[in-house]
């Protein structure tokens, strides 16, 4: 009789001690946590906050705002949610579809003032000359404003057959992996580009941020400074809207078929889309000072 009643027993304690090694598995794999980890926090709203996206959709492709302006995004067909580094995040994939769209709004002109900052675990460095995180940045004549991007691995451009639409961007620092932040200045001239010190580390969490006062660019790395650039002047105004985790043609972008995705009659490769999860984006009106949530315990 005893003996009968053993088997089930431990199969049970079997079933349970599996489990938990999943869940501790899970826990600790890039992307795959629900908890944050201890010593970091989500960010809130503040006055200087113009948009915050949390990514914490469970279904769909409405993508909501958490800040005062009420921001709300819309997700392209081939992106889909997945665990992040606080809550759930936006997974994003190597498709020309793979993008968050948030229209034009005269609250996210920059002026001589800017703080983008975001939660993002790359899975790979892009093919071609970068992989955005967040801008406003588009192909149309004097429609750009600024651009916070990882530059790929055709750097310089080599023998990867792609559009080279952002070659003028890259430069001296500009290596594989490098955090990069772009603005186009009110006055006429090129577009001036920043780069970090290191390289953003793939399939690995980390904060990161681009601050601008009109007079220095600072640039962050999981909450501590890494580069800072002397480079007065104001960000253009532009109608750009902001797009996430890609770059395209906004002018592609159609709602045909009921989704909003890239129309057939466009290049349909993701040439710049970011592969890998982005989390708690936030542009802010004024340069934040610095990062403590995002330096961990």
């Amino acid at each position: 009789m005893s003996g009968s009643r053993a088997y089930p027993v431990r199969g049970v304690l079997l079933l349970l001690v599996t489990a938990w090694a999943a869940c501790a598995a899970c826990a600790h794999a890039p992307g795959r946590g629900m908890r944050a980890p201890r010593g970091v926090r989500a960010v809130e709203p503040d006055s200087v906050t113009v948009g915050l996206w949390r990514m914490d959709e469970t279904i769909g492709l409405d993508v909501a705002e958490s800040g005062p302006f009420r921001l709300g995004g819309t997700a392209g067909v081939d992106t889909r949610t997945g665990y992040g580094r606080i809550g759930r995040a936006r997974e994003f994939t190597r498709s020309v579809n793979s993008f968050v769209f948030v229209p034009y709004n005269p609250v996210l002109e920059a002026g001589g003032a800017l703080t983008v900052e975001a939660w993002i675990d790359p899975l790979e460095y892009g093919n071609y000359e970068d992989t955005p995180i967040a801008g406003r940045w588009t192909p149309e004549a004097f429609q750009s404003s600024w651009l916070l991007s990882i530059v790929g691995r055709n750097n310089p451009p080599r023998d990867l057959i792609g559009p080279g639409e952002h070659t003028s961007l890259l430069g001296l620092g500009s290596g594989a992996g490098r955090l990069m932040f772009v603005f186009q200045p009110e006055e006429a001239g090129p577009a001036r580009s920043f780069f970090s010190s290191r390289a953003v580390e793939r399939e690995r969490w980390t904060h990161v941020a681009a601050s601008y006062d009109g007079q220095i660019v600072r640039i962050y790395l999981n909450g501590q400074i890494d580069a800072q650039y002397a480079s007065p002047g104001r960000v253009r105004a532009s109608e750009a809207p902001l797009m996430i985790g890609n770059y395209l043609d906004p002018r592609w972008l159609t709602r045909f078929s009921g989704d909003l995705r890239v129309g057939t009659n466009a290049d349909q490769i993701g040439y710049y889309a970011f592969v890998g999860l982005i989390d708690e984006l936030r542009v802010s009106s004024s340069p934040r000072p610095g990062f403590p949530y995002a330096r961990g315990p």
